[in-house]
């Protein structure tokens, strides 16, 4: 049963002002485990700049991975001022970032065409994924051993092989969204979606160290659902927060649907966004539960279908639910999602969902409990941004909710998560929205690492710079 924990404005004056106020240089003072800011370092002065779907192409939180640690060094990827793609890594924990340009050029100006990273342990294999929207990709990846024995290797473009259209011969045709994970077996999978916006199906390749293969369709795109105004949509598609495994080797998917018909909506100027779904898989993808553990679809035979059944977080599409904020699992294997909406409070009918979402969204915090149920507690920081929040657990299981601006909020697992402080607000250092943060190396350090680049105009380039946080200190409210 859903257990809907909604703090409201009387919650609100329960957090002092102190508690949820942050010193621009650094923490305040506040209950929950806080952030030291160890370095920031530049990666390029001019990182190609425009503004499209409200984000950049070097910054949309969705990416996975934009950055990311392997046998102590850290790689990232961004768009150079001419278009090209850059590689780089460093040495951790503060060495110098070495940068390899690949040969292709981002094609279009659109902020979906993001790069992808990910590392198949079994041959020490960096992969990218880049310039893709309802297009073939464009995917390179290094040599066997380059990530696994990094110090032995000059980095250069000629540790890289061509730029391909396929995965090693395997024509995946037109997709979106790129994003890789790593089995518990360390096989690397792709995760994308095929089709359109409204009209799209996710789907999963794996590559088991020596080849590439197709898994197959796991969500659809078909099936009717029908909106508090009694208009009915027939096509739809499945917007993850992500894709992560957890205790056990268990696949969780926390999502949103997106439907085709904007007549489900109040008003045209809103996002046809609803509902939080679930499922999980324990068989690394094959096949998809429910929370109850009942079927829910196969991978490559009948996909996982919109159905109230798997909905964890009912909400109707009038008030611009984001779709692909974030998800985590903790140490106990439970799944946590960050979503964020406009809430009833406000208004019933989102006229228009940037400006109504900067004006007035709220984060909120989504889990499953030990007794199998489902909470809700809304955060009591604003995002004040249209953009994406993503959340990082440290070592402890406490949370932290990076929100736009590179802002970071934080609770306490022992406080079940309920201690929400705001831990870091610098507006100083110009972020322009939107940022992405290196899980991995949360889990292998305690640092926390977040990609962002600051705010320019127009289309003129800007810096692109990552910032290191250790995590876990504790800080007390004063007497």
């Amino acid at each position: 049963m859903l257990r809907t924990m909604i703090l409201l404005f009387t919650c609100l004056a329960l957090v002092s002002p102190a508690a949820v106020r942050a010193d621009r240089d650094g923490p305040g003072p506040g209950r929950g485990p806080g952030v030291t800011l160890l370095r920031d370092t530049q990666l390029d002065p001019a990182a190609l700049y425009f503004v499209s779907y409200d984000g950049l192409v070097n910054n949309q939180s969705y990416q996975s991975e934009a950055i990311l640690t392997h046998a102590g060094y850290q790689y990232t990827a961004w768009y150079t001022e001419n278009r090209n793609a850059v590689v780089a890594r460093r040495q951790l924990p503060a060495g110098a970032w070495e940068k390899a340009v690949l040969p292709p050029a981002l094609t279009v100006n659109d902020s979906h065409n993001v790069i992808s990273l990910g590392i198949s342990p079994a041959d020490g294999r960096l992969h990218v994924a880049m310039d893709v929207h309802d297009t073939p990709v464009f995917y390179a990846r290094s040599e066997a051993g380059l990530v696994s024995a990094p110090a032995s290797r000059a980095w250069s473009p000629a540790r890289f092989g061509p730029v391909q259209r396929t995965l090693d011969g395997v024509d995946l045709g037109g997709i979106s969204y790129p994003q890789f994970v790593v089995t518990p077996e360390k096989r690397l999978q792709l995760s994308y979606r095929t089709g359109r916006s409204g009209n799209g199906t996710n789907e999963l390749a794996e590559y088991d160290g020596t080849t590439w293969r197709k898994l197959g369709k796991w969500s659809s795109a078909t099936g009717s659902w029908t909106a508090p105004n009694g208009v009915s949509s027939t096509t739809r598609n499945m917007y993850l927060h992500g894709l992560t495994y957890g205790r056990g080797g268990r696949l969780h998917a926390t999502f949103t649907w997106r439907e085709s018909n904007s007549g489900v909506l109040c008003n045209p100027g809103g996002l046809t966004n609803h509902d939080t779904g679930y499922v999980y898989s324990d068989d690394r993808g094959r096949t998809w539960r429910r929370d109850t553990g009942q079927l829910a679809g196969t991978t490559g035979g009948s996909p996982v279908a919109v159905s109230p059944d798997l909905v964890v977080d009912p909400l109707d599409p009038n008030h611009g639910l984001m779709n692909q904020e974030s998800q985590a699992v903790d140490s106990a294997g439970a799944p946590h999602a960050v979503i964020s909406y406009v809430p009833g409070r406000f208004t019933q009918c989102v006229t228009s969902y940037a400006a109504d979402r900067t004006r007035w969204a709220r984060a909120f915090h989504v889990f499953r409990t030990p007794d199998g149920s489902w909470t809700k507690r809304e955060v009591p920081i604003q995002p004040h941004a249209t953009g994406r929040t993503r959340i990082v657990f440290d070592r402890d299981d406490n949370l932290y909710l990076i929100m736009p601006f590179a802002r970071i909020v934080t609770a306490s697992k022992a406080s079940n998560w309920t201690d929400w402080t705001l831990v870091f607000d610098r507006p100083g250092m110009n972020v322009f929205g939107e940022v992405n943060v290196d899980h991995t190396r949360v889990a292998t350090e305690g640092v926390l690492s977040v990609l962002y680049q600051q705010r320019s105009t127009g289309t003129t380039p800007s810096p692109i710079r990552v910032a290191d946080f250790q995590l876990g200190q504790q800080y007390t409210q004063p007497s």
